[in-house]
């Protein structure tokens, strides 16, 4: 899978991006219930995270994965735990934590995807509604919390894993509280896309 890696600065420790998600969306007419329709060119990265997310093509998981053990994963210093990002939309199962749990095993060693230790709280304003960042951050300030999951004593590097970076309020309110968690030690993110 190509990539075209981007830095992505916050109050996390580091943090990564795999790839822009479109790399062109041109419009095309509105339909009959006046939603405007576009043709979307997507990176590779992005095609997978699409077709996973909305298309439910679960074979996307494997290639995402090893998209993040190969380029995501040696960019950090000793990861010790994988953690995903709380999903937005209720699905039986999620496609951020799938793909979490798919590079855990494939890192081996005995690497654990914890789901449930970042908590978000439901309802509230989608953010993709809302225009300025200040109005994201209100709306996200104490959205996530965490739970005590790491049944061993010690601190640990944890690794968040997301599918989309946009202006990075949800992160770092998701970081905020994770740093609450006397468990984690340093905090890294990788996101698979950025808008």
């Amino acid at each position: 899978m190509d990539v075209n890696i981007k830095q992505i600065s916050g109050n996390w420790d580091a943090g990564y991006a795999m790839d822009k998600h479109m790399k062109k969306s041109t419009y095309l007419y509105d339909n009959d219930n006046g939603r405007p329709q576009f043709h979307n060119e997507r990176t590779e990265v992005g095609e997978a995270v699409y077709q996973l997310k909305y298309q439910g093509d679960w074979n996307q998981v494997d290639s995402l994965a090893e998209c993040l053990l190969r380029y995501a994963v040696p960019l950090f210093t000793d990861i010790q735990l994988i953690i995903p990002m709380p999903a937005t939309e209720p699905r039986t199962r999620q496609p951020v934590t799938a793909v979490a749990s798919a590079l855990a095993i494939k890192m081996g060693g005995g690497m654990r995807c914890f789901d449930g230790i970042l908590l978000k709280k439901a309802g509230g304003t989608p953010l993709k509604d809302l225009e300025t960042k200040a109005e994201k951050e209100t709306a996200v300030a104490n959205m996530f919390s965490y739970q005590d999951l790491i049944s061993s004593s010690g601190k640990y590097n944890a690794l968040i894993i997301d599918d989309l970076y946009h202006t990075g309020v949800s992160m770092e309110a998701a970081v905020t509280a994770l740093r609450g968690y006397t468990k984690i030690n340093k905090i890294y993110v990788a996101v698979l896309t950025w808008r």
